[in-house]
């Protein structure tokens, strides 16, 4: 796998890992593991949206026509 970075993001990761004291492959995992955590949650968030729009019924709704 292969990709480049804009100068200006380089240029940030150089400083913070200065600042930080770690090495820039740490800083980019630990940024992508954060970035791939919280759009895991906005995926599971979006999903229990979608379902509950499918599945959300009122009362009146639910029993509309049930004999008992």
């Amino acid at each position: 796998m292969h990709f480049t970075l804009p100068k200006s993001i380089m240029e940030q990761l150089e400083l913070y890992s200065d600042i930080l004291k770690k090495e820039p492959s740490q800083i980019i995992q630990e940024a992508l593991e954060k970035y791939f955590t919280e759009v895991e949650q906005a995926m599971l968030e979006q999903g229990i949206e979608s379902e509950n729009r499918l599945t959300t019924f009122t009362y009146d709704e639910f029993w509309d026509g049930v004999d008992i």
